[in-house]
């Protein structure tokens, strides 16, 4: 046997671990190439690129959006067609984190999103997580999930708005119950003694949006004589009623 033959097999080996090494790649390399495909998918939204969805989008993806819907790919690259006339928009990633394993990794952050709608710009945020998987050598879109994150909206004038008609302790159960207090001309509620004070934007009259993380809605509903007899928290799509209590005489 021929020394150029004793030499082939530790040269085959060799060069498979060089390119292994070379397709390895180093995690804020990794972050980088998913944070890449993930803007594309979002470039591709204003102008109904569904081509750049087709290509990502693994065939077994599930995507669900920020309105609960649950998608095939079929189903969201249908859904993806040019903004109308008078309509743009655009979506940064921002802060990206990734967690990768061997061949799967997710990548979360937030899309950070602005629309303009004729004259009217609109700013709205997403936290996402999207899971890739690579493939034949290449990373696809497996999992992908948004939810809408709760943020203070714009502050609104409210005609023949009585912030004095409010305060009181609105109740809902056995030691619970919501203590809605004025500052001022600011209306704020605790759930507690002692407890952090969350503010009330007015949205209406007598209907209230609430500062805390979650952004739901306070309306105060009145007898016929015209007072405030109850308070509705309405959060995700569910109404939470407490009784108002009769204030205590001196």
């Amino acid at each position: 046997m021929s020394a150029h033959a004793w030499l082939r097999p530790a040269f085959t080996a060799a060069m498979s671990v060089l390119a292994a090494s070379a397709a390895a790649s180093s995690p804020s390399q990794t972050r980088d190439e998913l944070v890449r495909l993930t803007q594309e998918l979002m470039d591709a939204i204003p102008v109904g690129r569904t081509d750049v969805w087709q290509r990502i989008l693994a065939d077994d993806v599930v995507v669900i959006d920020e309105f609960g819907r649950r998608q095939t790919k079929k189903e969201a690259v249908d859904a993806i067609h040019p903004m109308p006339q008078g309509f743009s928009g655009s979506i940064e990633i921002r802060d990206p984190q990734l967690h990768a394993v061997a061949d799967t990794a997710v990548l979360s952050g937030e899309m950070y999103e602005r629309e303009s709608v004729f004259d009217q710009r609109l700013v709205v945020r997403y936290i996402f997580s999207n899971t890739f998987v690579r493939r034949d050598g290449r990373w696809q879109l497996l999992a992908a999930m948004d939810v809408t994150l709760p943020t203070r909206p714009p502050t609104l004038a409210v005609a023949d708005l009585h912030p004095a008609d409010y305060p009181g302790t609105y109740r809902y159960g056995p030691g619970r119950a919501y203590v809605v207090a004025l500052d001022g001309d600011r209306l704020s509620y605790t759930t507690r003694a002692g407890g952090k004070s969350t503010p009330l934007d007015a949205v209406a009259k007598d209907v209230f949006m609430e500062g805390g993380d979650e952004r739901n809605l306070l309306v105060f509903r009145r007898a016929g004589d015209g007072h405030v007899v109850e308070l509705i928290e309405r959060r995700k799509f569910n109404d939470l009623h407490l009784e108002r209590e009769a204030a205590k005489t001196p």
